[in-house]
């Protein structure tokens, strides 16, 4: 499982494989094709280059190695990983909005507010 850290460099999730969970192991959404999908089929962004980035192109979190946006701070080291949930079956994919320029910037939205 891969850590996601949040722009001050906190954990706030895991990636593992095509499914991001929340520190307790809860399943918190999907990635199909670069693009992030909550439980309810909702587009909520994309990943771009270790980013993964709001509907304007800013950054909301990173991944280590992530390369092409805002200066990312020293991460935390990271807790131990939880075992994941089972993930429930996807939802069908939407069609993922046009994604936006990826820009410098760090979004204004927190992890949380991000996967509302």
């Amino acid at each position: 499982m891969l850590p996601i850290f949040d722009r001050f460099g906190r954990t706030v999730a895991w990636l593992k494989e095509q499914n991001i969970f929340y520190l307790n192991g809860q399943h918190a959404a999907f990635v199909n094709k670069g693009n992030i999908i909550s439980q309810n089929g909702y587009h909520l962004g994309i990943i771009d280059r270790g980013f993964i980035r709001d509907h304007n192109g800013h950054a909301v979190a990173f991944m280590q190695g992530a390369t092409r946006g805002p200066i990312p701070p020293i991460p935390e080291i990271p807790p131990i990983p939880p075992i994941p949930q089972i993930p429930p079956i996807p939802p069908i994919p939407p069609i993922p909005p046009i994604p936006a320029i990826p820009s410098l910037h760090w979004s204004d939205m927190s992890w949380e507010e991000y996967l509302r």
